[in-house]
């Protein structure tokens, strides 16, 4: 007798998940990609330079050691996060313990959703910037807690007015994430701002979570400020940083949460249950990057900002006006009058073949918006310029 297939059941937590938004995305490019199509793609977020050769270099190097070619310590080596505490004691004078105050991260994706399993029960209340990244969401939905969102208006230069959430939400959330530079608006924080989010989260008791994986892209001279650099900071929250962006190491996995050691300790503990820490090789050559020549990432910064500057000009051409981003590696561009962001996107897919964001993927005040990368050159902006040209859209 033949028996019959056992149907699987998925848990009640994998119905809640959010959409995974950028996987959708880079399938529907691929596929287009694949059928034959000349396709530039500007709603990506994966950095478009290799690793500096330094870097590799010294990857290739410890890979041969045959230390690293067994379990690495659970929490990490002690040197990487030596090399972490160097990092922000010299770029933001920011005093770290290594011991207590850092955790090692398999990217600082999986820090931003296994935090709120560490910190929300069921039903608590966490406030999320509306726009902002999706990742933010899977792991409240993981946790089977509920979002209170802050929106984020270019009036205010989106940044969220704490006075505008209602009193009764500020009285039951028990954790924040925020994000300077911004993803998707570009948006950076002032130090006003950072002492007003301590000094609410002290007023409330809610732990901030703030996304630092832009924190090396500040343009014209500005350098994007850590929230630890704020007093007090540690004592409220953490700072999730990555070397995806910094050091264009987007495939390695390599992030980092450092910041409230009682936070910090959730982390570690959490992934000594998950994981047994980063291949050795890969920490060495990310104690590298954090500890030699900063050269390579002056050089990468200057690259996406004569590629922003590119863009807007060929923007300007069009008719096409928005607010230059201060930092990070996108822009955040009103739609025409008339359109949705997803029907604008899909406008320039379908005609132009052009990718971008649609900014209702990052929260419902992104629905006017969409996100365009700088990581294409500046031949390809052009060519993406003079395709919506041709379209008739826009009006000098």
């Amino acid at each position: 007798m033949k028996r019959q297939s056992l149907q699987m059941i998925p848990a009640e937590r994998m119905k809640v998940l959010p959409t995974q938004f950028f996987a959708k995305l880079s399938t529907k490019v691929a596929e287009r990609i694949s059928q034959g199509y000349d396709v530039i793609n500007l709603g990506q977020g994966n950095p478009d330079q290799p690793t500096p050769e330094h870097i590799v270099e010294a990857m290739q190097k410890a890979t041969a050691n045959s230390k690293y070619h067994g379990y690495s310590p659970f929490q990490g080596h002690r040197f990487l996060k030596e090399a972490i505490a160097e990092y922000y004691a010299r770029e933001y004078q920011v005093e770290l313990n290594p011991d207590t105050e850092v955790a090692i991260l398999f990217g600082g994706k999986s820090g931003l959703i296994e935090v709120s399993q560490c910190l929300l029960n069921p039903g608590d209340v966490c406030l999320v910037p509306d726009p902002g990244y999706p990742d933010y969401w899977s792991g409240i939905s993981l946790a089977e807690a509920k979002m209170e969102f802050m929106p984020l208006r270019e009036e205010n230069q989106f940044l969220p007015d704490y006075e505008q959430i209602p009193p009764a939400i500020l009285a039951q959330a028990k954790m924040m994430f925020l994000n300077y530079p911004n993803n998707p608006t570009a948006g950076v924080a002032t130090s006003s701002f950072f002492k007003k989010t301590v000094d609410l989260a002290y007023d409330h008791q809610i732990a901030v979570v703030h996304d630092f994986a832009y924190g090396a892209i500040g343009f014209d001279g500005e350098k994007p400020l850590s929230f630890l650099q704020t007093p007090g900071a540690k004592e409220v929250g953490i700072e999730i940083y990555t070397l995806s962006k910094t050091y264009n190491m987007a495939g390695w996995r390599v992030g980092f949460a450092v910041g409230n050691p009682q936070i910090v300790r959730l982390l570690n503990l959490i992934q000594d249950h998950q994981f047994v820490s980063l291949f050795g090789a890969i920490q060495e050559a990310s104690a590298i990057a954090l500890t030699s020549s900063q050269q390579c990432v002056s050089d990468l910064v200057a690259l996406y900002q004569r590629r922003r500057d590119h863009l807007f000009k060929e923007l300007d051409l069009l008719g096409w006006r928005a607010q230059k981003p201060k930092g990070s590696f996108f822009s955040w561009l009103p739609v025409p009058e008339g359109y949705t962001s997803e029907s604008f996107a899909t406008l320039l897919f379908d005609q132009a073949q052009i990718a971008v964001a649609p900014g209702i993927g990052f929260g419902e005040q992104g629905d006017r918006y969409l996100r365009v990368g700088l990581l294409t050159s500046e031949a390809r902006i052009s060519e993406a310029a003079e395709r919506m040209k041709k379209l008739g859209i826009f009006h000098t």
